[in-house]
């Protein structure tokens, strides 16, 4: 066991992604899911609260983000109930997050779009989602992917800092990363991907210092990139 946790960049074995996927699941089970999941598993599952929550979740902090989202749509749970809201009062509600001003109107305009386009129902169509203003490829997957679950890939900083750094895919980008995950990742992990690696990029593989001395993918990590560790 002791020989497997060097931290040198020497010999490698050959990636294996379903191991891989395997020990990062066990190394998070107990520290906090990614925000969007345990909101789901709050019972928020429906497309349009994902992708609000989406929102809410950029450049914020799941700690942050999770209670903030909360806070939103126990109060309006359905597009026609934010769309009922002033502008002031989705802001109010969201407060903590970044950016809450803009991200505000950005609800509202989703939510009455919602209502006034498709029946307070927002269609499981990736195209759709990206349509509306803030809304990216990492929002409208993840918010299909958990919602609907559809098989779709979502790249945010945590997703794209580990799989470029394990040398699994070369992206100088997230959308780059998307792109070439979809090439090599096996469907069967397209949604739990940001769910496994959310928690280990912000526990494990951190981006300053990252934990390689207690990482169990290490043998199968090319450390792109690493520089200094713990």
């Amino acid at each position: 066991m002791a020989a497997r946790r060097v931290t040198s960049k020497g010999a490698k074995l050959p990636f294996d992604i379903d191991e891989v996927m395997r020990r990062i699941r066990a190394a998070v089970a107990d520290v906090p899911d990614a925000a969007m999941f345990a909101l789901r598993d709050l019972g928020y599952d429906t497309l349009f609260q994902q992708l609000v929550a989406c929102i809410i979740s950029i450049r914020t902090m799941d700690e942050v983000s999770l209670p903030t989202a909360l806070a939103l749509l126990s109060l309006a749970p359905t597009p026609a109930d934010v769309a009922a809201l002033d502008i002031a009062d989705i802001d109010k509600a969201i407060r903590s997050t970044t950016f809450h001003g803009a991200k505000a109107a950005q609800i509202h305009t989703i939510a009455r779009r919602a209502v006034e386009e498709f029946g307070g129902k927002l269609p499981g169509d990736a195209e759709v989602l990206q349509s509306f203003s803030g809304v990216g490829p990492k929002c409208a997957n993840l918010a299909l992917g958990v919602a609907l679950d559809v098989p779709r890939i979502s790249v945010d900083v945590h997703v794209w800092r580990v799989v470029n750094r394990w040398g699994y895919v070369e992206g100088r980008t997230p959308e780059a990363t998307l792109r070439a995950l979809e090439g090599v990742l096996p469907k069967k992990y397209w949604i739990e991907i940001n769910r496994r690696l959310v928690p280990f990029g912000k526990h494990i593989c951190t981006g300053v210092r990252p934990k390689c001395s207690t990482c169990p993918v290490l043998e199968y990590c090319r450390q792109i990139g690493v520089t200094e560790h713990r």
